[in-house]
């Protein structure tokens, strides 16, 4: 029984000792000196403020992308203690003790270094070479750029990671297909690929380009299986499926369960919640929430209330009226109604109270048991201070000629009898008989005379002039196919009316409101809305002054500088090997004349290298061709402020690209002895210009030593980069 203990027990292990020598050597270049400088570094003082917020507890959104690399940053954060306290608000500030440098930058500086382990692996996978597969390793090793945006808190080499995770991992499924079908190894890598996609697209939404290169080139594979007879309709079946879940349903939950976790964690109001709707926002901890707690669902007739615009950009605003009427003639000479101003104004006041009354009925309270607003009733809208009437007729608006002035309706014994009836439309109704609810029901008010619909025109346009205080104007929109964010409100403040007397009403309506709605709004209501505000909100786009074109980063005619040392030279600038930016260029360049000319001497029947080679050609160019295209085009497409490290995910996958072409002209054009090694001795003559380049830049990509004036005169290799020198 005891038999087995006679023997020893021996464990055996493959260790590649190339993929652990490029995993220390990736560490190395990338955690050395990770805590300096001790200072904010560009855009640390962007991102900063998030992990201060997630650390604080406090809502946040940011239109760069999605949470997940925001929350992989706090999560550094937090394994090193930080309490969220720091002002970040310049680059180059010193950070305080209670900041943990080393800890938030930790993250960002793994995922860099192993970047160079999986660029080793790829090209093995793709099947090249070792030799191939070392070089480029060795050109992600030593490339500036990439070292320099991964030794501090920022998002681009978490980014890379995940794209070339998902890339090697697709490769890996993909090389197991034929021979380990349904296997757990196949299952790990497929699943991990779909992982992997979905995590980049979480950091970045340009993690999408290489997700769509990969669900493209994953869909050309399986129509390549629809043709294999061996195959069974089930088999193909269970195929589609596979990936169907791997690629598909499993990276949209992952994607929801970032949005999860990011709401879950930021549960207290702050500064940025002001842009949701009061539905959110009332969910939130603190803020409106507290000014809602206790409020009536159902919106009555006799209602107090307060409405917001639900556009709520470029700020939020409430409808609100005052005693001061529009002036008889405006500054262009066109006359007005002289009627009570109604403007949407951005800040709360007592003013923006109105009475929700039933034009058959002259109380205003509420009767006993309430009766509800629904969808479709017509109501009149009373101004609670001023008790004038909700109106519009067919006067032009002062700064929107072509839309009603909207005003509050005095009787001037003149004959323009009032107008002021409203017809409430539930834009996000269930049915045609629902109740008008407080936060969660957003309304179109429609004038029952004219047909023209309430809207704060302001938002997208000019403010009043100091007649009207500067305040947003409102109009009544005559032409509304179709409904615009501007024309929809909701009751935010409500409370039942319980004075028919003025003055009674008035101390009611100065006084605090007291429902808590948080438990109404869905995790997907909380997400759609966010979701959409982080693809629409729009920050103002100023000219940066590192700001650059795609076309710039091509030839690395620009760089960005990202830290200056207050009293040395010392400083640090995001730029890139100039060596192998130029050899990516010209890989890209004759990777697509020798496919070109490939494909025309096929077409002529001409096959000037094996069918097996051609594949591993184009396979190879698919990815890493592929690759460059997909991240670098979109932006030509794009409206938005670009900087240099929007480049560093395409310029990895051209990276790569070289030692695909040069083993391929190593093997395929170089057919002497004497040409391979004068091929070889050129190859080693370049390593060492990209070595000699990776050491002189070095200063730059790490900030020490401190360089004097004239050794950065000496770096300046290009006009156009702005390499900082202090004047004496």
């Amino acid at each position: 029984m005891l038999g087995f203990v006679k023997e020893p027990v021996v464990v055996t292990a493959k260790i590649n000792v190339n993929l652990v020598a490029l995993t220390v050597l990736g560490l190395i270049s990338r955690l050395w000196g990770l805590c300096y400088p001790r200072a904010v570094v560009f855009d640390e003082v962007y991102y900063g403020q998030f992990v201060s917020l997630y650390m604080k507890r406090i809502f946040f959104v940011d239109d760069s992308g999605p949470p997940l690399g925001h929350m992989l940053l706090a999560l550094g954060g937090y394994l090193g203690g930080f309490d969220g306290n720091f002002l970040w608000n310049r680059i180059g500030a010193e950070y305080s003790m209670n900041v943990p440098v080393w800890s938030l930058r930790l993250l960002p500086a793994l995922a860099g270094a192993l970047c160079v382990p999986l660029a080793y692996q790829i090209l093995v996978e793709l099947h090249f070479s070792h030799c191939a597969a070392l070089g480029a390793a060795l050109l992600i090793l030593l490339e500036n750029s990439l070292i320099t945006q991964s030794r501090f808190m920022l998002l681009e080499s978490i980014l890379i990671f995940f794209i070339l995770l998902a890339v090697l991992s697709y490769l890996k499924f993909y090389n197991l297909q034929k021979h380990s079908a349904f296997s757990g190894s196949w299952w790990f890598w497929l699943l991990l690929t779909g992982v992997a996609c979905s995590c980049a697209v979480g950091v970045k939404y340009m993690g999408l380009f290489t997700y769509m290169l990969l669900l493209a080139t994953a869909g050309l594979h399986f129509w390549h299986m629809i043709g294999d007879q061996n195959l069974s309709n089930v088999s193909l079946l269970c195929h589609f499926l596979a990936r169907g879940l791997a690629l598909i349903i499993i990276p949209m939950g992952l994607y929801l369960s970032f949005f999860y976790i990011h709401l879950a964690l930021l549960y207290r109001s702050g500064p940025h919640d002001q842009i949701m709707t009061s539905a959110f926002q009332a969910s939130l901890e603190g803020g409106l929430a507290r000014i809602t707690q206790g409020q009536p669902l159902e919106v009555a007739y006799g209602s107090q209330i307060t409405l917001r615009n639900v556009l709520g950009k470029p700020m939020q605003c409430w409808l609100h009226s005052h005693a001061n009427t529009y002036p008889i003639r405006y500054e262009n000479g066109r006359g007005s109604s002289h009627q009570q101003q109604v403007t949407c104004y951005p800040f709360k006041d007592v003013n923006n109270w109105w009475i929700v009354k039933d034009p058959g009925m002259q109380q205003l309270v509420v009767s006993n048991p309430p009766r509800p607003v629904r969808h479709g009733h017509t109501v009149q809208l009373v101004h609670g201070i001023t008790t004038r009437y909700l109106n519009t007729h067919d006067v032009a608006a002062p700064l929107s000629p072509h839309s009603q002035e909207v005003s509050c309706y005095i009787d001037y014994n003149i004959s323009m009898p009032a107008q002021n009836l409203w017809r409430v439309e539930i834009v996000n109704r269930e049915s045609d008989m629902d109740v008008w609810k407080t936060i969660l029901s957003e309304v179109r008010f429609v004038h029952v005379n004219t047909s023209a619909v309430l809207k704060a025109s302001g938002l997208s346009g000019a403010s009043l002039p100091e007649w009207g205080y500067r305040q947003l104007e409102v109009v009544g929109e005559k032409l509304s196919k179709g409904y615009h964010q501007s024309m929809v409100w909701n009751v935010e403040e409500h409370r039942y009316g319980k004075s028919q007397e003025q003055k009674e009403r008035e101390v009611e309506l100065h006084s605090p409101t007291q429902m808590d709605i948080s438990k109404n709004l869905s995790f997907m209501a909380k997400f759609t809305e966010l979701q959409w505000k982080i693809l629409t909100l729009k920050n103002e786009d100023t000219e940066h002054k590192y700001s650059s074109s795609a076309l710039d980063w091509i030839t690395m005619d620009t760089n960005i500088a990202y830290w200056l040392h207050p009293t040395t030279g010392a400083q640090i600038h995001l730029l890139g090997n100039v060596v192998t930016w130029a050899s990516a260029n010209a890989a890209a360049l004759v990777y697509l004349c020798l496919s070109l000319w490939y494909l025309l001497r096929r077409r002529r029947n001409i096959y000037d290298i094996p069918e097996d080679a051609w594949q591993l050609w184009m396979s190879a160019g698919g990815i890493c061709a592929g690759g460059w295209a997909v991240n670098y085009l979109p932006f030509f497409l794009m409206e938005k402020t670009l900087f240099l490290y929007h480049y560093l995910p395409a310029v990895t996958f051209q990276i790569l690209l070289i030692p695909v072409v040069l083993q391929h002209l190593g093997d395929h054009l170089c057919r002497s002895v004497l040409l391979k090694s004068m091929f070889s001795a050129l190859i080693v003559a370049w390593f060492s210009w990209v070595y000699f380049v990776y050491c002189t830049l070095s200063p730059l990509s790490y900030g020490q030593p401190a360089l004097s004036p004239s050794e950065l005169r000496a770096l300046r290799w290009k006009d156009t980069w702005n390499i900082l020198i202090r004047k004496p």
